[in-house]
């Protein structure tokens, strides 16, 4: 059945595939600059600095959309990491342990990876410049 919602799916993915990678770039730039929110950045050889070096330049790969499968895959991996790291220790529940976030991110990440990078990214901009030269 074509219905509205269906005729615009591709725009929805696009826009759903760069809020998820914007709003995942921001958590980054929390760790690594302290900005938003005024946090004390990272050391970049931690953990809490590898985070954020994923979260910056995995976000900004797949807000984009370029090599948005392999950037999508490393930040799922990241957020189940995460996830495992700081809140399964909590308690099982994720609504519990405050985990909620990452295990939704990992999620949406797993499935962004299964689409890649859709019609409206920059990947598909940039393949189709060159198959017309």
């Amino acid at each position: 059945m074509d219905t509205v919602s269906s005729r615009y799916s591709d725009l929805t993915y696009a826009l759903f595939r760069f809020m998820a990678g914007t709003l995942f770039l921001f958590h980054g730039t929390q760790k690594l600059f302290g900005w938003p929110g005024g946090r004390a950045p990272a050391e970049l050889m931690s953990l809490r600095g590898l985070a954020g070096i994923i979260e910056v330049f995995g976000g900004a790969m797949i807000a984009l959309g370029i090599a948005t499968g392999l950037a999508a895959f490393i930040a799922s991996g990241t957020m189940a990491v995460a996830y495992f790291k700081s809140h399964a220790p909590e308690g099982f529940f994720p609504i519990l342990n405050k985990g909620e976030l990452a295990v939704l991110y990992c999620f949406a990440f797993l499935y962004i990876d299964s689409r890649g990078s859709g019609r409206y990214s920059l990947a598909h901009v940039l393949r189709g410049r060159s198959s017309r030269v």
